[in-house]
């Protein structure tokens, strides 16, 4: 088996669940865990994550939720956007809840449900308070709650909102989240009560209390990772990743070789270069070729030219390096750590698309407590 992989500490997941569990309470913490729970492995971080407080699952597909089912896994799940028509008899049938925001979709639910006997079917209407991407804007919300209310197969458990700036504009935030109360409390004076109501993302929930209501969808705090540098300071979290390889192969270069595709880098003194085994079709971006290091020995080097689809080669000067040494991409070796952040940074990206890019191709090992 090649010997590059990502370590997660599950550990990690079960505390920083624990900590910001502490800090929004009496809200209740629901974990996202879409996109393979950014890229950790969605049932393993889903188990930690209930075993460090979470009382609720997100994901973003419909079979994503499927699969926490499959994997026994039992308490509520939201789909946070509304699935698509012909997926409605999987949502029922593996007692999903539904983001909805559409008369159409809410039919065919009422529908399935009443087939499978599963009434009143719980729903989390969408309000779309300023994102616009998906969700109903208020004057529509009223109509598709009205809708749900007046039908015995559904129950309107929940509505909610998505912030879009919560990390960066306070004021705009704070503004969506009062459109949220505004529409909540119309609701309630028709007599329609959802019994949640939920706004705050990571930034939201660490940042502005008020927006905390009766739930937290948590996705990238839980990972040990902040939506911005200051974001949360008060909190310990702990990053729950790590990616690495080995030395495959090491050799002496001359003096102006330049090794690797297109010849971009000239090595400017006679050099070891090391071969790893990982590459761009796992998620170590190309773009890193001219700007990233590695930990080797504790000690940083950099790519020697160009990232290659499945494999790196790493300048490490006159240092002693050997096949089999252990490479660190992202994490702590000895004294030094390579953060999510420093690569966002080098990429011009955010860190939840780093750790989002790492491919299938990388094993995921599970570890308890804190990797070595």
């Amino acid at each position: 088996m090649r010997p590059s992989w990502i370590e997660v500490d599950l550990e990690a997941i079960e505390h920083n669940v624990g900590r910001i569990t502490e800090g929004i309470a009496p809200a209740e913490f629901c974990a996202v865990v879409k996109a393979d729970a950014y890229g950790h492995g969605d049932v393993p971080v889903a188990e930690a994550a209930i075993a460090g407080g979470a009382s609720w699952l997100a994901v973003a597909l419909v079979e994503e939720g499927v699969r926490l089912r499959e994997a026994e896994i039992d308490v509520p799940i939201l789909v946070l956007s509304e699935p698509t028509i012909r997926d409605v008899h999987l949502v029922v049938e593996h007692g999903l809840i539904p983001t909805v925001y559409r008369i159409d979709f809410v039919e065919h639910l009422a529908a399935a449900a009443e087939r499978a006997g599963a009434q009143p079917y719980p729903v989390h209407l969408k309000l779309d308070t300023g994102m616009h991407r998906v969700g109903a804007a208020p004057v529509d919300a009223f109509v598709v709650a009205r809708r749900i209310h007046g039908d015995d197969r559904l129950t309107l458990q929940g509505i909610f909102t998505h912030f879009s700036v919560a990390e960066k504009d306070p004021d705009y935030t704070r503004r969506q989240n009062t459109a949220l109360v505004r529409f909540v409390d119309a609701l309630r004076s028709e007599g329609i009560d959802p019994k949640i109501v939920h706004a705050a993302n990571t930034a939201a929930a660490l940042e502005l209390p008020e927006s905390r209501h009766d739930l937290c969808r948590i996705g990238l705090g839980m990972y040990g990772l902040r939506p911005a540098p200051d974001c949360g300071s008060d909190i310990d979290l702990r990053p729950a990743l790590r990616v690495l390889s080995h030395v495959g192969y090491a050799r002496r270069v001359p003096a102006q070789a330049r090794p690797s595709y297109g010849r971009i880098r000239e090595i400017e003194s006679s050099s070891v270069v090391a071969t790893v085994p990982i590459g761009y079709a796992d998620g170590v971006a190309r773009s890193l070729s001219g700007s990233g290091t590695v930990l080797i020995n504790g000690q940083r080097h950099r790519f020697a030219g160009q990232i290659t689809m499945d494999m790196v080669i790493i300048d490490v000067g006159q240092d002693d390096v050997s096949v089999g040494d252990e490479v660190v991409f992202i994490g702590r070796q000895g004294d030094d750590e390579i953060a999510v952040e420093e690569w966002a940074d080098l990429l011009g990206t955010i860190n939840y698309e780093v750790v989002c890019d790492f491919s299938a191709r990388l094993p995921r090992r599970y570890l308890r407590g804190e990797a070595k």
